[in-house]
């Protein structure tokens, strides 16, 4: 298995005659903490009005309004229509993007717009299936937010109809293309942490807000939320504003802390370390705190099994989630490995390589007379276990996007109008969005199995 000369590769690669271009040039220093700074350069490009790329919005709610700025940020993009169900977000569409700008409450006007080469789909996760397939159905590039699907069954559906319509299907797991990952991705695969052993993800928040608990506009009413077509295929059920507007809340319409969170970690996790996914899971959590009708936990932590590839070694991830943290909030996202670990942001990277012991301490030694424990410290130094080379490859350097740099979520939106104008690749197609998403929905099926659940990461099918 190529991770076991990860180590021989990585200290090769750092030796005095290479130290410039080398990944993690520390090691060549002793132990101390090193900034280095991660660069991207941007072309700076020019379009005119008949070469730009037009794009709508079908869901005007907090994430679209936010992929929709970022999505303004790269050159030769322009918004022209925006659809939602609530005709307060239609009218905050106006407010921020023109008056002259299209709006409507019903998507397939949007679809069946001339003047559209792209949708950004940020509606509730019940919806992205229909509307994606409509719209590559329709000859729209797709952009969809992440989890591309509720449901393992609905993914297929989407993955043909891209490779049918030709068009680029991007999924919005923001932090993809990110600095970070790019520079995690290199790291990994120079061998920085040897074989993976764990991953450790955690999610903690401390608000109402950070719970879902947004806000519900004094307005919500029958006549200005279309509720009926909000509900789609789920069971009907009276207007209700708080379904509406906390749709997270509720396995009709979300897809719980695993669908909005987990899947951003299992993106990044699969492309750092070009996986797949895991093959089995074990959920536990419950209703905590925040009992305001919800029917999904606001704690939850999963267990997951990686099976041995050819990119990486057999491995454990532990994924949790916490909405009432006393702490006060935070979060992390860290790979494990035999020869170090690395942290991983979207604007930073920090890696730590530490000297493993191999030698027997005081503590071990303590039983023996102090003759035998002379002889027991010469036989394991003749064995030459801990190398000069082993000692020289350990401290931790960060590595830190500049202040200038221009985001994760702007390099998301970057790679899918780059591949629409050069019928490139995405970075997040809908297979890999699929294998990502389904490694998050396990955590939804083993909770309410009570159970461990198995998948195929590969065929992508629940077993």
């Amino acid at each position: 298995m190529k991770e076991k000369n990860s180590r021989r590769l990585f200290l090769k690669r750092t030796s005095l005659t290479t130290a410039a271009l080398s990944t993690a040039p520390f090691l060549l220093a002793s132990p101390k903490n090193e900034q280095l700074v991660l660069t991207r350069n941007y072309n700076k490009l020019e379009f005119s009005v008949n070469d730009q790329i037009n794009i709508a919005l079908i869901g005007t709610g907090i994430q679209g309004i936010y992929d929709t700025q970022a999505a303004l940020k790269v050159d030769g993009v322009k918004i022209v229509a925006a659809c939602d169900l609530y005709t307060g977000r239609l009218a905050r569409a106006k407010e921020l993007w023109g008056k002259d700008i299209f709006v409507t409450r019903d998507y397939r006007e949007i679809l069946n717009r001339k003047d559209i080469d792209a949708v950004i789909i940020a509606t509730p996760d019940h919806w992205h299936q229909t509307i994606t397939v409509a719209a590559l159905k329709a000859d729209k590039h797709v952009y969809c937010e992440k989890p591309i699907v509720q449901n393992f069954n609905e993914g297929q559906e989407i993955i043909e109809a891209q490779k049918s319509s030709g068009k680029i299907c991007q999924v919005g797991s923001q932090g993809m293309a990110s600095l970070g990952n790019e520079k995690a991705k290199k790291l990994y695969e120079d061998g920085a942490i040897g074989d993976i052993v764990m991953l450790d993800m955690y999610n903690d928040r401390y608000s109402a807000e950070g719970a879902w608990q947004y806000p519900i506009p004094p307005d919500a009413s029958k006549e200005t939320v279309d509720f009926d077509t909000f509900l789609g295929n789920t069971p009907k059920t009276p207007f209700n504003p708080t379904r509406f507007f906390r749709w997270r809340n509720y396995q009709d319409y979300g897809t719980g802390v695993a669908g909005d969170l987990f899947v951003h970690a299992f993106s990044t996790l699969n492309y750092v370390i070009s996986s797949h996914g895991p093959n089995r899971a074990l959920a536990t959590g419950g209703l905590r705190y925040w009992n305001d009708g919800r029917d999904v936990p606001d704690v939850s932590i999963t267990l997951y099994d990686y099976p041995k590839t050819e990119t990486h070694a057999p491995f454990n991830a532990a994924f949790r989630i916490n909405f009432i943290a006393g702490s006060g909030g935070g979060g992390g996202f860290k790979l494990i490995g035999t020869e170090g670990e690395m942290e991983i942001g979207q604007n930073s990277v920090t890696l730590n390589r530490s000297k493993l012991s191999l030698e027997p301490s005081g503590y071990s030694l303590v039983s023996f007379t102090e003759e035998m424990q002379q002889q027991i410290k010469n036989e394991y130094a003749a064995k030459n276990l801990e190398s000069r080379n082993s000692s020289l490859s350990t401290g931790t350097t960060t590595w830190q996007a500049p202040r200038e740099y221009k985001g994760a979520h702007y390099d998301h939106f970057n790679n899918f109008f780059t591949s629409i104008r050069n019928n490139g690749k995405v970075i997040q197609d809908p297979e890999f969005g699929l294998r990502a998403a389904g490694a998050a929905l396990l955590a939804n099926e083993s909770f309410a199995q009570k159970q461990p659940v198995n998948w195929n990461p590969t065929e992508m099918k629940l077993l």
